[in-house]
């Protein structure tokens, strides 16, 4: 690492100068990319998109106090901030131009009110595990400059009687204080049917209460929920969201893309075939490819090599075939 580098990122660190401490880090970073160290570049890129606890300079508002559980003291959500682009995740075509749509309207905010119009701010995102909803709106909050609110769904759901809906009062009385990208992840977990049999009437009463909040919610930042399991949600749940996006399974060529975003850390041997295993790789997720990513970088790091060969990614993708049979297996037993 360069020592002038070194003795600057130091002085930030004393000085808690965190813009500057930031770039340095990204400008380290990009050294160790111009070197082709490209695994490190990509660990030290994923440490700070992932892990950063202080604002970059598009995140200029202040935090306030994280609202907490009556019952136990728990956060009910967290705040992170994240440094990503479109080329951190790979979508199908027609999601992303939707994505993009919503991001120009925000920009274009003044315009679209000139004809009395507002952004789409209240979004959906459904479909399998592991296509990409939770990265997506990371990516989105990067773009759009917001620090992204993650709901902590299991500090929310309280075992007293009417907490549940006091906590939810909390988050969008959080939402009003700044502008934010607020997740609802596993969304179905709050916005379940109401007329479900199994469900006794506090869940109700709490759907019935985050449906009006949701509707009633008129402040600047953006609301993102996703679910894996749209089926249970509530009929009027759904009417709430301004767009609803489908977020399906990766096609044969978005696979070969994904693999090559994973694998591109390391050197491949002259007998790799993207195309081969992103037609073996039939029904994977986008998490599915990024395991068996890993999985064969370790293969090839712990044998001591510099490149990642075919016969690795081949017998990741084994490997990862068994243990989604045993996760089928395990469900319907």
């Amino acid at each position: 690492m360069n020592s002038e580098l070194l003795i600057k990122i130091f002085e930030a660190f004393t000085k808690k100068d965190d813009e500057l401490f930031y770039k340095i880090a990204w400008d380290i970073t990009e050294e160790e990319k111009r070197k082709k160290h490209h695994l490190l570049a990509e660990q030290l890129k994923r440490i700070l998109t992932e892990n950063s606890v202080t604002l970059h300079k598009n995140y200029s508002q202040e935090i306030p106090p994280i609202p907490r559980d009556n019952e136990k003291g728990f956060r009910l959500l967290d705040v992170k901030k994240f440094f990503l682009d479109w080329d951190d995740v790979v979508l199908a075509k027609e999601t992303e131009e939707i994505l993009r749509q919503i991001v120009k309207e925000l920009e274009e905010e003044d315009v679209l009110a000139t004809y009395g119009l507002k952004p789409k701010q209240k979004i959906l995102f459904y479909g399998p595990p592991g296509t990409g909803k939770t990265l997506t709106a990371k990516v989105m909050s990067s773009i759009i400059g917001y620090p992204l609110v993650y709901v902590r769904f299991e500090s929310v759901i309280s075992s007293y009687l009417g907490e549940t809906a006091s906590n939810l009062r909390k988050i969008f009385d959080y939402m009003e204080k700044g502008k934010w990208v607020v997740l609802f992840d596993e969304f179905d977990i709050i916005g379940k049917q109401r007329d479900d049999p199994t469900e006794h009437g506090e869940i109700k009463r709490v759907v019935n209460n985050f449906m009006l909040m949701l509707e009633n919610y008129e402040g600047d930042s953006m609301i993102m929920a996703s679910t894996n399991h749209p089926h249970l949600l509530d009929i009027g749940v759904w009417r709430r969201f301004d767009e609803i996006i489908y977020f399906g399974l990766p096609d044969k060529e978005r696979r070969k893309k994904i693999f090559e975003k994973y694998l591109k850390v390391m050197k491949k041997d002259k007998i790799f075939d993207f195309k081969k295993i992103s037609e073996e790789s039939d029904r994977f997720s986008g998490a599915d490819i990024e395991q068996v990513c890993i999985d064969a970088l370790k293969m090839a790091i712990l044998r001591g090599k510099d490149f990642v060969s075919f016969n690795d990614v081949k017998k990741a993708i084994s490997k990862q075939k068994q243990k989604m049979q045993a996760k089928k297996v395990i469900k319907y037993e």
